[in-house]
């Protein structure tokens, strides 16, 4: 069965030179060589640190940025060939939700507005009758700020008015507008209180189950990953350590940087220092995204790496157990 989406071996670099005085031949390396896959109706998550490369990645497939190498493909189509107009259509099939709703809601325009100015600027021939029509285009924005949670009044009302959670199901409608295949959800609910992270995450579920969306689910908190999503990959320094089903990693995490991340959120929850339960002692820091990884990403920081970890670069591949590991051990 094709997937819905598919990364293979994609890598991304952004160039330091911006400006007079920038340094000349540097690059952040964000994204090293990451492949994963999502099918029809799975919810994915993407976890890790900040700084990994999950928001380069998702943004990577919405073509927000071009990748350097490798490939992603929307329903076996290579994205980087579309020209314009498919592009266009592809993005109305793709849509992103970001992090901070004040931001990424214009204050200026009304919740209608934000709503339909994608749908109205997207240049596809099926927009465009949509488009003629502002009746229906009216009808479809009040079906959808129900659907999230909010009153048709509401539409004439402006985002600066409403309170976190609410600006939160506000950009939840406007990608559901487009009716996607596939929704991407940045740390949709970090920034909010933990009442008002079940009541997005349940919308989110609910919207799955009505509508057999498939997500790419984007968090640092791997408790809530693995409530929501089927399948989560780890991410760290921009590359896959470990990949598995949601219901399983927490029980039989096998890299050590995934045994790290459980060992905080159980920690943190104790009050007690990150690495208590982590086998051996967590050394040094994060290393820069200055520098191209030669050997294994976490090797500096593992307490059971080897002179092959700091040499040789793993291979992400699948174990006995079913998952996909990025390890020597």
């Amino acid at each position: 069965m094709t997937p819905l989406i598919e990364a293979n071996e994609v890598k991304k670099r952004f160039n330091l030179e911006a400006g007079f005085f920038a340094p000349v031949g540097r690059y952040v390396y964000a994204v090293n060589g990451l492949s994963f896959s999502i099918a029809e109706n799975e919810s994915y998550g993407l976890a890790g640190e900040s700084g990994c490369g999950k928001t380069t990645a998702a943004r990577l497939l919405v073509r927000m940025y071009n990748y350097d190498s490798g490939s992603i493909r929307f329903k076996g189509n290579e994205i980087a060939a579309y020209k314009k107009n498919d592009l266009s259509s592809y993005r109305q099939k793709v849509k992103y939700v970001f992090q901070d709703p004040a931001r990424s809601l214009n204050p200026r325009m009304s919740v209608y507005d934000v709503l339909t100015s994608g749908k109205r600027w997207a240049g596809t021939k099926e927009s465009s009758v949509d488009n003629n029509d502002e009746k229906q285009l009216k009808q479809k924005a009040a079906a959808i700020i129900e659907e999230v949670g909010l009153s048709v009044a509401d539409l004439e009302r402006r985002p600066a008015e409403f309170s976190g959670g609410q600006r939160q199901r506000i950009s939840i409608a406007r990608g559901l507008l487009a009716e996607p295949e596939l929704l991407i959800c940045d740390e949709v609910v970090s920034a909010l209180d933990v009442s008002i992270q079940a009541q997005i995450l349940n919308l989110l579920m609910d919207i799955r189950r009505s509508r057999k969306l498939s997500f790419l689910f984007i968090a640092h908190d791997l408790k809530i990953a693995c409530w929501f999503c089927d399948r989560i990959g780890i991410m760290y320094r921009g590359e896959m350590m470990e990949e598995a089903p949601a219901a399983d990693l927490y029980r039989t995490a096998a890299h050590p940087y995934t045994q790290l991340l459980f060992s905080s959120v159980v920690n943190a929850a104790k009050g007690t220092a990150s690495n208590v339960s982590m086998p051996g002692t967590v050394r040094g820091e994060v290393r820069t995204t200055l520098e191209e990884i030669t050997g294994c990403s976490f090797a500096d920081r593992c307490p059971k790496a080897t002179t092959r970890c700091q040499q040789e670069k793993p291979e992400l591949k699948e174990t006995k157990t079913g998952h996909k590991l990025r390890c020597h051990c």
